[in-house]
């Protein structure tokens, strides 16, 4: 069976352990990838600089909010881009802001997610995430 490459694009730690916790406690077999800013997340999707060898995940989980590039200046650059357009991008972020959604959608994300605030709640979204788009949904091959 496929290993699933995810990448986790969050500045909060309590929020990379949370989500990577909840991740791992799924069934299917995936590496879990982690960039701390808008720019490493650019570079590793774009294999530059110190993540030339990066694998190119299968799924982008991205926070709206980040430091030197914004998760939307991380999304445009991911759906403008002819290589790398097809990966899906999930925002996973607190925010439910209707300009955010919009602002979002209008750059082709994938999905919109505010993250649940209850531990247990949160847990059951991932859950939800994993087995919607690592178990039910046929991905785009790594090209």
């Amino acid at each position: 069976m496929k290993t699933f490459e995810i990448l986790l694009v969050e500045d909060n730690e309590g929020d990379i352990i949370l989500t990577t916790e909840a991740l791992e406690e799924g069934s299917i077999d995936k590496n879990i990838n982690i960039v701390m800013n808008g720019k490493d997340a650019i570079d590793y999707v774009f294999n530059d600089g110190k993540y030339q060898n990066a694998i190119r995940p299968d799924l982008i989980l991205l926070d709206v909010n980040l430091p030197l590039k914004s998760g939307y200046e991380v999304l445009k650059a991911i759906k403008n881009n002819h290589d790398t357009k097809l990966i899906p991008v999930i925002m996973l972020t607190t925010s439910s802001s209707e300009n955010d959604i919009n602002i979002s959608y209008s750059n082709h994300a994938n999905c919109f997610i505010t993250k649940p605030v209850d531990i247990k709640d949160f847990y059951i979204a991932m859950a939800k995430i994993e087995q919607f788009w690592l178990n039910l949904v046929l991905l785009p091959s790594n090209y």
